[in-house]
């Protein structure tokens, strides 16, 4: 990815503590990144497709994506997604507290691009973020929008 253009990160979470730790970890990183947030499933897919207030929303880069959300879960997120030519070159981390081995197989057959369990620590949180910053933004060369 070029490095003069932020990158344009949606994160679906619907706790407001964990919705601050990443932000907290977006700022302490220094990460350039531009930081969009959805509280549940529908709101998500509204975003994606900019719909329903959301006509101005940029394509992100980058989906950070809670399984356990209202109205709809990750799995099904991460399902249409995946199945929608328009998106489905986004890569979504699973960034959740769930390290059920289901959810992980289900993540990864539904082409998940990688499944982060959330630490509780939140030294360790702000090195996740930084790792998945560092991953995605520096070393992964991610498609151009158009």
């Amino acid at each position: 990815m070029n490095g003069w253009r932020p990158i344009e990160v949606l994160l679906v979470e619907d706790d407001q503590g964990d919705i601050l730790l990443t932000k907290e970890a977006f700022d302490l990183n220094k990460v350039r990144n531009r930081l969009h947030v959805v509280n549940d499933g529908e709101q998500a897919m509204a975003f994606l497709r900019q719909d329903e207030g959301y006509a101005q929303a940029p394509r992100p880069d980058l989906i950070l994506l809670d399984l356990n959300l209202p109205r709809m879960g990750g799995m099904e997120v991460l399902r249409e997604v995946k199945a929608d030519v328009m998106l489905r070159t986004i890569p979504v981390v699973i960034l959740t507290t769930s390290e059920a081995e289901e959810d992980i197989l289900h993540s990864y057959r539904l082409h998940a691009n990688a499944y982060v369990s959330k630490p509780v620590d939140f030294e360790q949180f702000i090195r996740v973020v930084r790792q998945i910053d560092d991953f995605f933004v520096t070393v992964v060369k991610l498609p151009v929008q158009g």
